[in-house]
């Protein structure tokens, strides 16, 4: 039987982008998510028949644990693919291939009722607390719709139970009946993590949850995610480009360039001792407040390269001002620094 033409692309989608090279991670019971070599493409389609012409590497092969109770940030520039992995944690978007090890059990190979089971126990808090919130619903109907839907407290609860969420995330009960338009930045933030927080979750992927808001509101946001996570032991995965905050909160840190995590270790590690050369550069941008101290900046060359056509061997060799001749051929092993502290450079090769 001839295969018909969207056969043929998906395909060659699979022989070229799926990897099978992989060795099946070992869980441990100390971690409540394990990623090992996660990938996500975007296809690229053009002409009249719309054919595939290419894939955007949008994650490319990426690996880390989150201990529970623990957060781990995930930092890195405009398009490097951090929100694309949070999204795929949590099955809003399909991976192209790799594992997402949720408890022990891999996530995709979750039914559709399974993982509807599953929905509370993994949220999100968006980075526009605007447009994640229906300008058509009160406060009430926002915080505690997916609460009556799972079933998550009684009908007789379900009132003293929304004032108690509301409370914890310095909302007022009385707000209940107002609308989002009605709310200042940082109050809209607290309903998107009352939201998230209403149905007693395990582990939220927080996507630049700050990135919107005034400085003096970030801290009062931050200081709130602590706390939560503290009362209700909750696990992070917080998506920034804010160094600033990351440490404040972070506990790991993995830093991500082009759809890889170049570098990743205990926060103490990462800045008390940065090793590849795009995690010195970005935490040479990092603002003193002292105009007294002089720093040395380290200016990156060029612009990223496009996700589409990286370059060949290490992808960040074209804006490195350490580029060896080994970097554009040859891709770099991850070498183990110390502990848990590991980075992806040519210049730790043994």
């Amino acid at each position: 039987m001839k295969m018909t033409m969207n056969e043929k692309q998906e395909q060659k989608r699979k022989e070229l982008y799926i990897d099978k090279s992989y060795t099946p991670i070992v869980h441990d019971e100390e971690n409540i998510l394990e990623v090992n070599k996660l990938k996500k493409y975007f296809p690229v389609e053009d002409g009249m028949l719309q054919r595939i012409v290419g894939y955007v590497k949008a994650v490319d092969g990426i690996s880390f644990k989150i201990k529970k109770g623990t957060t781990m940030g995930l930092v890195g520039e405009s398009g490097c693919g951090k929100t694309t992995v949070g999204r795929a944690l949590l099955r809003l978007i399909e991976k192209t291939s790799g594992e997402v090890i949720f408890e022990g059990k891999e996530l995709y190979d979750y039914s559709k009722k399974e993982l509807r089971a599953l929905r509370p126990k993994i949220q999100i808090i968006f980075q526009d607390p605007y447009s994640s919130l229906s300008p058509r619903l009160p406060i009430r109907e926002i915080i505690g719709e997916a609460v009556r839907e799972h079933k998550i407290v009684t009908s007789e609860e379900y009132d003293d139970y929304l004032d108690q969420i509301m409370e914890d995330c310095g909302l007022q009960p009385y707000h209940k009946d107002r609308y989002p338009h009605e709310f200042s930045g940082g109050q809209r933030q607290r309903i998107c993590i009352a939201r998230a927080l209403a149905l007693n979750p395990d582990f939220v992927v927080c996507d630049e949850p700050v990135s919107a808001l005034d400085v003096s509101v970030q801290a009062q946001i931050i200081n709130l995610l602590m706390d939560l996570q503290k009362k209700f032991n909750l696990t992070y995965l917080f998506i920034s480009h804010d160094l600033s905050v990351v440490e404040h909160i972070s506990n790991t840190i993995g830093v991500m360039y082009l759809g890889e995590i170049v570098e990743y270790g205990n926060k103490a590690d990462i800045f008390n001792n940065p090793s590849h050369p795009y995690t010195k550069a970005l935490f040479s941008a990092i603002p003193v407040p002292d105009p007294t101290v002089e720093i040395n900046r380290i200016v990156m060359e060029g612009t990223p390269p496009s996700p589409m056509n990286p370059p060949s061997g290490c992808k960040f060799h074209t804006r490195c001002s350490y580029c060896m001749d080994i970097c554009k051929t040859k891709v770099p092993e991850v070498i183990v620094l110390e502990n848990d502290h590991v980075v992806a450079c040519h210049l730790y090769d043994k």
